[in-house]
């Protein structure tokens, strides 16, 4: 649950019912069917304004805090609706590449450690590993001696490794 306005509700809803942070957590404990309550803290949380301050909560916590203030949870909390902009049906690989299109050049190893988001010893242990089976890593290019990469053929590489 969010708080509204910034939990001004709730701060107006404890100034009525003369409640303080202290005071609503122990009526938080008499209202609970469990007898748990919420601990100071977090109602400190729920209803402050500082830096500390929390705009979200859970909804059994709402629903106590609510109850204590003998109000209803709709005047002091909303329920959060979340939007997604992507279909969350392709896996998170593809999305991450739809977001962040791929580059048109050969990539150096350091560019490619970080385009992988995985160390370069990573990238040197794969290359190790192909060799020992009599592969060439997809996407290596030796040019002169040093190496480069083609990050189309190393996604592609690691998209049949998955699979496989």
């Amino acid at each position: 649950m969010r708080r509204l306005d910034k939990g001004a509700p709730l701060r107006a809803a404890m100034e009525a019912a003369e409640l303080d942070i202290p005071r609503l957590a122990a009526k938080t404990k008499e209202v609970d069917p469990d007898g748990a309550g919420l601990s100071k803290a977090l109602v400190g949380f729920i209803v402050g304004k500082g830096k500390t301050a929390r705009e979200e909560c859970s909804d059994r916590a709402a629903e106590l805090i609510a109850a204590a203030l003998d109000r209803e949870v709709a005047a002091l909390f909303e329920t959060p609706v979340f939007m997604l902009s992507e279909s969350t049906s392709t896996g998170g690989s593809e999305m991450a590449e739809r977001r962040k299109p791929l580059p048109e050049q050969l990539m150096d190893q350091r560019e490619l450690a970080r385009f992988l988001r995985k160390s370069m010893s990573w990238i040197d242990s794969q290359i190790t590993d192909a060799r020992k089976h009599g592969q060439i890593w997809p996407g290596l290019i030796y040019v002169g001696g040093s190496r480069r990469f083609d990050p189309h053929a190393v996604l592609d590489g690691q998209r049949r490794q998955r699979a496989a």
